[in-house]
């Protein structure tokens, strides 16, 4: 009998060690940033599944978080963030359904987050047609999702402590992001991504989607008629801000959408991983052209699935936790281009004043200046880089005039251009017109 209950207790112990282990309480996840937590489901120990509410959105969405195997024992304890963002006609769920997200982070020291990004959101704020409002996907995810993590999560909440990588539609997303808020991420990589929405194959992709999006006949709803909106889509192009990416470790991974060793032998030559090709390597050309440095793999035979992304993942990793661990340092003195009419970026806000859209640049910004190109005129705020209440010495165009630092340290600043384009930049009438540029420097010291 005593040798009965011994092999009963042996086979109990065993049965008991094959089994799952069963998921933890989550930590407490609160309202913040305008985001409202419905619901938090622990799926196991490291997998949680947010359900949020934001004004951003239409409606409730999902966002996936992979938290380090021991966050709960080691309370004092932060960790870096590495955003992912899913490919179109996908969730928030596709890194660990489809990824392997799971088995790939395991053993790492980084919260992986997964937000859901519309089956065609295009991380993007939806133009519809000039109302603007719901769907705003990047309000959500970075106006509000990056500080809601780092309220709720033990992260290092600094550039130094975030990375952003994604796959096809997620790809273009790593990159468009990194390249609007260079100031946010410390590496950035695309695994298949449509990174050049100047591909004219990419236009009927994202009009497709947005039919998905909308489920209505409503396209053009993005980013606007490619006739009549072209700075709207470039404005999110990584390929038109790639400058903005100096100073981020950068990669790019694609194959050629020839069957590879990932694809049974049935399988035909893929059209869709042919195109995010020649985005890559138009957007690898730019980089280059530029002499930003940058991981390239283009690796030759392979298609648009999944096997290739979870290689890509395995392989872009190592040089991200890199990254976490030793931050390549921000440029400086930096220089930041946008077709936006507000913006804003390693502290510093810009607000154009000018009848028509168009790019402009911040361009060699330091506590000493910088040169503001673009048309009409600019508020720029700098950072609270001077000591409050103290007047600063600043010249512009050769003239001098004396600026007072508010209570934060902040100096306001108007700056002239030159006249405003009448006409929205790249439309058909700036090309028969044409649009100016001007330049105007601004030099800044001690009275």
């Amino acid at each position: 009998m005593r040798g009965v209950r011994t092999l009963s207790a042996v086979l109990a112990a065993l049965a008991v060690s094959a089994a799952p282990a069963a998921a933890q309480a989550p930590p407490p996840l609160r309202d913040a940033a305008g985001i409202h937590v419905v619901s938090v489901q622990a799926l196991d120990d490291r997998l949680l599944d947010v359900t949020m509410r934001t004004d951003a959105l239409p409606a409730p969405v999902h966002t996936r978080i992979l938290l380090p195997a021991g966050y709960p024992a080691d309370p004092a304890r932060s960790y870096p963030a590495l955003y992912m963002l899913h490919g179109s006609f996908a969730d928030d769920t596709e890194w660990t359904r489809a990824g392997d997200a799971e088995a790939i982070t395991a053993g790492l020291p980084v919260i992986a987050v997964m937000p859901d990004g519309g089956a065609g959101g295009w991380y993007s704020n939806w133009l519809n047609h000039g109302r603007g409002g719901p769907p705003e996907w990047e309000r959500f995810h970075i106006d509000e999702l990056i500080p809601w993590v780092d309220r709720n999560l033990r992260t290092v909440a600094a550039r130094g402590g975030r990375a952003i990588v994604g796959l096809s539609m997620g790809g273009f997303g790593a990159m468009s992001y990194a390249a609007r808020h260079p100031d946010l991420f410390v590496a950035a990589a695309s695994f298949s991504g449509a990174v050049d929405s100047n591909n004219v194959g990419l236009l009927p992709i994202v009009d497709l989607e947005t039919l998905d999006e909308s489920r209505s006949l409503d396209i053009d709803a993005i980013w606007g008629s490619r006739l009549t909106d072209e700075l709207v889509w470039r404005a999110h192009n990584p390929w038109d801000l790639a400058a903005n990416l100096r100073g981020l470790r950068l990669a790019v991974y694609t194959g050629n959408g020839r069957p590879g060793p990932f694809d049974s032998p049935a399988k035909l030559f893929d059209p869709i991983e042919s195109g995010v090709h020649a985005m890559s390597v138009s957007f690898h050309g730019r980089l280059d052209g530029l002499g930003i440095a940058h991981t390239w793999q283009d690796y030759g035979s392979g298609t648009h699935s999944a096997a290739y992304w979870q290689r890509d993942l395995r392989s872009a990793l190592p040089a991200i936790m890199a990254a976490f661990a030793q931050a390549p340092a921000a440029s400086a003195p930096f220089s930041y281009r946008s077709g936006d009419a507000r913006y804003a970026v390693y502290g510093w806000s810009v607000a154009m004043h000018r009848a028509a859209g168009a790019f402009s640049e911040l361009d060699d910004a330091s506590g000493q200046g910088f040169t503001l190109h673009g048309s009409g005129s600019a508020s720029v705020v700098t950072p609270p880089a001077y000591a409050p209440g103290t007047r600063y010495a600043v010249t512009i165009r050769g003239v001098r005039t004396v600026a007072l630092a508010d209570a934060a340290g902040r100096l306001h600043l108007q700056v002239p251009l030159g006249p405003s384009n009448s006409v929205q930049e790249f439309t058909l009438a700036a090309r028969l017109v044409g649009a100016r540029t001007f330049a105007t420097t601004v030099r800044i010291g001690r009275p």
